[in-house]
């Protein structure tokens, strides 16, 4: 389990925290997609999260364990991947070598399995390879390493179309009831068919943590030109002669979840978002 406790976060001493008073708590064997409006939090989340920065206050324990303090024994087991990929100017079996020593649970086999499918020679030199392909290595080996805690910062920036599908894919393969996934991005649409659990985050708190499922229980997702429907929303935006609407879920029947209303849902009125999720969570 991760556990986040009251952090606060500044990157200036008298700056306004990025992060404040912040609390979350992760379990094993979910997907998390972690979204936010710019400037957000989000990356400075993630890292706090794999002890790259420090609280000023509040902690950050993984299986009970403070991540600031950055053990050999936490390290190996959680790995993150950054929007921005800067690789060694090295050859990729040079870099496997050397890194992969540092996650017992590293699969040669799993490595070789995702070059493949990302169409990534295993021999490709580093610095000769497109921004895009440095991402398809980097996601690969950090999912090769197997490590209980993936954490992954707009990792579908720059990945081509069959690409993204591969990644939703590996996701898929790679995730089981002792894993923790969290991805962070701005690219909904790209992941929003993997996520088991949403958090979105917004002027330093969190304005939304529920599961998928929930939602899903809660309300329906669909776009309408039916003026009733529209009447009936709790929350809709509307546009040329109909509305994207969220409605109560009355018949138990799933909808395709509509992350881009339900993230605007939750920007722009948070308290009524959860105040529905709660309200209709007593009458099931």
């Amino acid at each position: 389990m991760l556990k986040i406790k009251d952090c606060t976060f500044s990157y200036t001493r008298k700056g306004e925290p990025t992060i404040e008073n912040f609390s979350l708590s992760l379990e094993e064997g979910g997907v998390y997609g972690l979204l936010g409006s710019n400037g957000a939090g989000k990356t400075t989340l993630l890292q706090l999260i794999s002890g790259l920065l420090t609280p000023a206050s509040g902690e950050i324990l993984f299986d009970g364990v403070s991540t600031r303090k950055r053990l050999p024994s936490t390290l190996r087991d959680m790995y993150i991947v950054p929007e921005e990929i800067d690789l060694p100017p090295i050859k990729l079996d040079t870099f496997v070598k050397c890194n992969s020593p540092f996650y017992p649970n590293f699969s040669m086999e799993d490595m070789e399995h995702h070059l493949a499918t990302f169409g990534i020679n295993k021999d490709v030199k580093l610095d000769g390879i497109s921004m895009g392909q440095k991402k398809k290595v980097a996601l690969a080996f950090a999912m090769a390493c197997n490590t209980k805690l993936l954490l992954m910062d707009e990792p579908t920036n720059g990945l081509d179309i069959p690409a993204k599908s591969a990644f939703r894919k590996f996701i898929v393969e790679s995730m089981n009831d002792n894993r923790i996934f969290v991805i962070s991005t701005h690219q909904v649409r790209d992941v929003s068919q993997i996520l088991d659990h949403i958090l979105i985050m917004n002027n330093r708190k969190v304005l939304l943590d529920c599961s998928v499922a929930k939602i899903q229980s809660r309300f329906k997702f669909t776009d309408t030109i039916d003026q009733e429907l529209i009447n009936k929303a709790v929350y809709a935006i509307k546009g040329l002669g109909g509305a994207s609407v969220i409605v109560p879920n009355t018949d138990d029947e799933d909808s395709e979840l509509n992350l881009e209303l339900l993230f605007d849902f939750a920007i722009n009125d948070p308290d009524k978002l959860n105040n529905c999720l709660s309200a209709e969570s007593s009458n099931h």
